[in-house]
């Protein structure tokens, strides 16, 4: 197989690009890297189709070695004909090779193995051929043990009989019968058709496992699978990993029914060509058991394995983009801070942060039950936020965060000054707060205020600090706990470093776990960047980084680019030109009649519409047309930050309560959630409200993010509230 051709087939780009793309991957280069610096070579693909053409790399390199495996394997046991190592060859997917092989893979002790060591294998032929003519029994007494001379009764086959043989005809002829039915189940063609019927006809079928696991059941969680049934080649992904939970729960009891009668009736038509009674109706019966006891069980599995990997990617796919959505939402820049961590009985943790992320003062107050101390919580907060001047107080929507949000509003209306408040998701805070990596961050703060800080800090800058948490924690996925996790961590790693390079950091002021997503980066390095910089104070350029300990030239190229620095020694360090371009940059700039140093003054405006005929320019600087466009975008707006396009937080200064919500009310809400059934809304009162997808639109979507995003500020109307549930429902349709 022709690797990069049959990759170029499957994503639609041209072979040229695909064999660029692969020799740019295997000398080292990351996604990111051969992304945004190597345009010209790839012909433009973007990291979404290099990331599928990794993956695709992966598996059809799998499925070559695997096949190697196979024909030697097949080949050292003497049975390899070219027509088979051809089909070997030539098969695109790893279940075809797997069929091919499945007739020489060394299996345990088979009731055909059994049959086959006593000698029956002429028999099964003999059956399978219908060449009876009537006299099977007498056939078959030829392969009964002891059974020496039946070669008088039973023509030549019982020369071919082992020494031992069967105990009677009746054990003979099943025997053969189990060797025939072997032989239909190790059939590639058999099974690849049984397959293909079965993923278009089967069912998922799932119900209440017994009345103990109602009980298991507390809250009904699976109520709506106690009695389903759905053809598996439209069920949503989200009902397949649900089923997959309760079985695993011990709830639900599934299955998947396949259509029997009409693949026994196939098998039975393509095995039995002739007429002969005696041998059609053992035929019947070997085709009905091939089918119950060898092939419907596997394909069952291979089916429920199908679609657990097709929910999986499903869900992978919805995560990575809210995970992708979440991170990219736009900082809140040079704003004080004021993080609040709520809770009860422990009081509610603040931390004051400063537009650059440093802690400026921690606190406790108690203004929530059991303590109630609502005068001297005020008194607190009004001496933070008149000190430290605080613009925006973050407030977590964890336990207490209602009654929190009350006392803010008070505050609010007391101060009457321009003070405003949001409401920010701490999912993953907790985690982060008593992780090794926070204590390493904060080792003066107990868990709370590290949470408090996080608070603040999340609403700063949402990338640099959610970059901090795993990802899984973050809650803007569906059923992650269900899936594979390594594929997930590598999934979700992969959104991380392609925002966090799409971004650019600053190589002054990021943290070592941001540092470790920029390409070219291990953990390791992370460490000895920030290690440096500690050591000998802020970078000046982009060549100091050949200083730092182990990061060599290879690592230079792959990271340089991403990597900002203001205020150093070379302007065009605070850009996104890699230092490989900066003489086309600077010969650019002397072309045009303009000085580098304009760049530290907010950018170069116009010189795109100033360089005129972009290919002619190209051919005389001697470089790819789409650098110089980059070049030319990164001079006009220096270090510009592709998260400024996206909405900002909605800032807050009332309080609304769950109980204030009347059907027909119109709000403005955020998205938290997508999943494949609609989008979690923040509205305000502490219980996100669903949009269904069928709310969203009037027209056919096939999922909600064809209409909404992650961190979207939507308009929405309440269609009902259901206080006892905690339910809303909203739609878009205004």
């Amino acid at each position: 197989m022709d690797i990069s051709q049959q990759i170029a087939k499957d994503l639609g780009i041209r072979p040229a690009q695909a064999e660029a793309a692969i020799k740019l991957i295997d000398e080292g280069n990351t996604i990111p890297f051969i992304s945004r610096y190597r345009k010209e070579v790839t012909g433009s693909l973007n990291d979404e189709v290099l990331r599928a053409l990794d993956e695709r790399l992966k598996y059809l390199r799998s499925l070559e070695e695997r096949k190697t495996a196979v024909i030697s394997s097949i080949e050292e046991q003497g049975k390899l004909t070219e027509e088979l190592r051809a089909a070997i060859e030539n098969a695109a997917q790893l279940v075809t090779v797997e069929d091919l092989y499945r007739p020489y893979k060394p299996k345990r002790r088979t009731r055909a193995m059994i049959a086959i060591e006593k000698g029956l294998r002429p028999l099964a032929d003999i059956i399978r051929r219908q060449e009876s003519d009537g006299k099977l029994n007498e056939i078959a007494a030829g392969f009964v043990a002891g059974a020496g001379d039946a070669a008088a009764v039973s023509g030549d086959a019982a020369a071919n009989a082992d020494a031992r043989g069967a105990a009677t005809i009746e054990e003979a002829i099943a025997g053969a019968l189990d060797i025939i039915a072997e032989d239909i189940s190790d059939s590639a063609e058999y099974r690849n058709a049984i397959r293909k019927v079965c993923r278009e006809q089967s069912t998922l079928v799932s119900a209440l496992k017994n009345e103990k696991a109602r009980e298991l059941d507390e809250k009904a969680t699976f109520e709506s699978y106690y009695d389903y049934y759905e053809g598996i080649k439209k069920i949503p992904g989200h009902r397949i990993l649900a089923v997959n939970r309760g079985e695993a729960a011990g709830i639900l009891s599934v299955s998947i029914e396949m259509p029997e009668e009409i693949i026994i009736s196939a098998l039975e038509r393509d095995i039995i060509k002739k007429k002969e009674p005696e041998t059609s109706a053992l035929l019947k019966k070997a085709v009905s058991d091939s089918y119950k006891r060898l092939i419907a069980p596997s394909i069952e599995r291979e089916l429920r394995n199908e679609l657990t990997e097709r929910a999986e990617e499903g869900a992978m796919k919805m995560f990575g983009k809210n995970l992708e959505q979440l991170l990219m939402q736009p900082p809140i820049e040079g704003k004080t801070v004021l993080g609040w961590d709520p809770a009860f009985r422990t009081g509610c943790k603040l931390a004051v942060v400063d537009p650059t992320g440093k802690v400026l003062a921690t606190d406790v107050i108690y203004p929530t039950a059991p303590h109630n101390k609502i005068a001297e919580s005020k008194r607190t907060l009004k001496s933070l936020i008149s000190k430290y001047k605080v613009d925006i107080i973050s407030l977590g929507n964890g336990t207490a965060s209602r009654e929190s949000e009350q006392v803010i509003c008070e505050l609010i209306r007391e101060l009457g000054a321009g003070l405003k408040y949001v409401i920010v998701n701490e999912a993953g805070a907790s985690v982060y707060s008593a992780s090794k990596l926070g204590t390493e961050e904060f080792p003066e703060f107990d868990v709370g205020q590290r949470s408090s800080a996080s608070m603040a800090r999340r609403l700063q800058d949402p990338l640099s600090e959610l970059v901090k948490m795993d990802p899984k924690a973050i809650g803007v996925g569906q059923y992650q706990h269900d899936m594979d996790q390594k594929k997930l961590s590598e999934s979700l790693g992969a959104v991380i470093e392609d925002c966090v390079n799409k971004v650019g950091v600053d190589l002054n002021t990021a943290s070592a776990p941001l540092l470790s997503y920029i390409s070219g980066i291990s953990s390791a390095l992370a460490k000895n960047i920030v290690a440096y910089r500690e050591v000998n104070g802020r970078f000046k350029s982009r060549k100091e980084l050949l200083k730092v300990a182990k990061l060599g030239p290879k690592a230079f190229e792959q990271c340089a680019g991403f990597l900002r620095i203001r205020g150093g020694s070379e302007p065009l360090d605070m850009t996104a030109v890699h230092p490989e371009s900066y003489k086309i940059a600077e010969a650019l700039l002397k072309k045009l009649g303009l000085d580098e140093k304009e760049l530290g003054r907010g950018g170069l405006s116009g010189i795109t519409s100033k360089a005129g005929n972009i290919k002619a320019l190209a051919a005389e600087l001697g470089v790819g047309e789409p650098t110089l466009l980059d070049i030319l975008k990164e001079l006009e707006k220096p270090g510009r930050d592709p998260r400024d396009e996206m909405p900002k937080p909605i800032l807050k200064s009332d309080v609304l309560s769950m109980e204030d919500l009347k059907e027909g009310m119109q709000l403005k809400g955020t998205v938290r959630n997508i999943v494949d059934f609609g989008a979690f809304v923040d509205i305000g009162v502490h219980q996100d409200g669903l949009v269904h997808i069928s709310q969203m639109t009037d027209k056919y979507i096939k999922s909600p993010m064809e209409v909404v995003s992650v961190g979207d500020i939507i308009d929405v109307k309440i269609l009902s509230v259901d206080l006892k549930k905690k339910r809303i429902a909203l739609t878009m349709k205004l």
